[in-house]
């Protein structure tokens, strides 16, 4: 900041020495004007003594020099207009530079908050409201990486002219960085729907499909409005507001607006507080593993375990994972999160009888790793865990988005005996094409089917045909969401071969399963005393207000 201070004032200096050049060289021109003037008469003279005699070389001299002298006045002062104007356009287009955005023409985000604050004062003096309307591009990043820079570029600009035509007057808009635009407009007190048809019709125009350098996109937008609340409303603090109902905008499903009220701040707060607690709770060993019985329906006894993650948190007890999952995996701490349930959950399995299988899942952003495939292989190796026991669970969302990826992180798996399974079959995109297209060893029922399968004949239509896609493939199925015994009985008959629900038991922590091991006979390495030890140490522990939607897996 000081540097660009003393460019400044060196800028001010050098236009204040031109201009003062400028009225030399003027006065200069002057000054030989009236010289030739006031000497007219003995110049008259001095030529006519110069044509009678040219012996005399001083009058010459004079008039040669008094004519030289007026050329080079004449010079000076004319580069010294140029100069001036040269100077001028300068500065005019380093202040353009310092308060423009260069794209887009609009404010940059330093001219904004200048002018911003100017304008809440002047509409706190008038009786006015001052609304701050904050517009983030959806999915901007994919344009950009879909079809280059120049095309997103031309989307900002696309973007910046149509705020700028709906601007209302005395508004102010900017691009504050990015693909975020703000717009601060004043309006009478009492009467801020003037801001939301402001935000209705940049969501009207910026909905439909943008053709420009031959690429066709669509450019949605998110848009937040915050207005000032009292006296000692900064800036800043409009700023944040607005940010915050934007993203509620963007959580609520994109492209639309929302007014932020207190609630929202709250709820930012407590995600805050979440996410410190989570980059503290991980490498404390606070997420454990749950598991959820898998039951082989042909014979009614119990097959494996499917591996659920939950929070031991120091004050809030058990946080189920639709509470933690979303935040570590838009954070990026899903992959350490993930490995550090699954390393616990291979050492406590390794333990069981060689018939019980292990089944994790795996969220989608992990399937963007390319070495996901290679840091499961090493924790098998390092916990001992066998890989024919491993069933790795693969959601048909996670496919559509990183399907090549997801091939390569097959196939390595594949390769060292794991199994793998496809994920909440029937709501994705293209699930016949997945099978065809990957190596899978299971399919398992979303449980939005099977639960709804007694109430619901287009549910029950859907269980069925999956089940019968199966046996034509050859290809086992896992029914999850089995809650009742009429649900059990419905996909005994339809011969489904495995299903996992409450019906046979809610997830347990590892003193629940190996007390449950212990009395089936299937822990192995436990002798007859540490096995009447972990029957004793049996307590419940998941808390019965958890809903049996409750299944999100790390």
């Amino acid at each position: 900041m000081r540097d660009e201070a003393f460019e400044e004032v060196g800028r001010q200096d050098a236009l204040g020495t031109a201009r003062r050049d400028l009225l030399a060289g003027g006065v200069t021109v002057a000054a030989a004007i009236m010289l030739v003037g006031l000497s007219g008469p003995v110049l008259s003279e001095a030529v006519s003594v110069i044509g009678r005699d040219g012996s005399d070389q001083v009058l010459a001299t004079a008039l040669i020099l008094n004519i030289a002298l007026l050329l080079f006045g004449w010079r000076r002062y004319a580069d010294l207009r140029r100069e001036v104007r040269e100077r001028a356009i300068a500065e005019a287009r380093v202040q353009a530079l310092a308060s423009q955005d260069p794209l887009t023409g609009l404010h940059n985000r330093v001219a904004f908050l200048a002018a911003a604050a100017q304008m809440i004062d002047r509409a706190r003096r008038h009786g006015q409201a001052a609304v701050l309307v904050v517009l983030d591009l959806d999915h901007f990043k994919t344009i950009n990486d879909v079809n280059g820079h120049a095309i997103g570029d031309a989307a900002l600009t696309f973007v910046a002219r149509i705020i700028d035509a709906h601007l209302p007057p005395d508004a102010r808009a900017a691009r504050l960085g990015g693909d975020e635009f703000a717009v601060l407009m004043t309006v009478p007190a009492g009467q801020t729907d003037l801001a939301e048809a402001f935000a209705d019709q940049l969501l009207a125009r910026l909905g439909g499909q943008m053709d420009t350098g031959g690429a066709a996109v669509h450019v949605g937008a998110s848009i937040g409005l915050a207005v000032i609340e009292d006296q000692s409303d900064t800036v800043d603090a409009l700023m944040r507001r607005a940010d915050i109902a934007m993203y509620a905008s963007k959580n609520a499903g994109r492209h639309r607006f929302s007014w932020f009220d207190a609630s929202m701040e709250r709820e930012l707060s407590t995600r805050n507080a979440l996410e410190i607690g989570m980059r503290e709770g991980i490498p404390l060993g606070q997420f454990v593993p749950f598991y959820e019985q898998q039951i082989d329906l042909a014979t009614g006894q119990l097959h494996g375990f499917e591996m659920l993650a939950r929070w031991r948190h120091p004050s809030r007890g058990i946080v189920p994972p639709d509470i933690f999952i979303p935040i570590a995996e838009e954070t990026g701490l899903i992959a350490d999160l993930s490995m550090s349930v699954m390393r616990q959950a291979f050492e406590e399995a390794k333990s069981w009888d060689p018939s019980l299988t292990l089944s994790v899942n795996i969220a989608p952003s992990q399937l963007k790793d390319p070495w996901l495939a290679q840091k499961i292989v090493k924790l098998l190796v390092e916990t001992g865990f066998p890989a024919s026991r491993l069933e790795v669970e693969i959601t048909e969302s996670a496919l559509f988005e990183n399907l090549g990826v997801a091939q390569s992180i097959i196939g390595s798996l594949k390769n060292q005996g794991v199994r793998i399974a496809l994920d909440d079959f029937g709501t994705g995109y293209s699930s016949l094409s997945h099978l065809r297209a990957l190596p899978f060893d299971r399919i398992k029922i979303d449980r939005s089917f099977v639960t709804s399968i007694g109430s619901s004949s287009e549910s029950a239509a859907i269980v069925n045909a999956i089940t019968r896609l199966s046996d034509s493939l050859g290809l086992p199925v896992t029914a999850e969401g089995v809650e009742t015994p009429a649900i059990e009985r419905h996909m005994r008959e339809l011969g489904c071969h495995k299903a996992q629900g409450w019906v046979f038991g809610k997830p347990m922590d590892v003193g629940q399963v190996r007390a449950l091991l212990a009395e089936q006979n299937l822990l192995p390495a436990l002798r007859g005393d540490e096995r009447g030890e972990a029957l004793r140490r049996a307590v419940p522990s998941e808390p019965a207000a958890l809903p049996p939607v409750d299944r999100l897996s790390a």
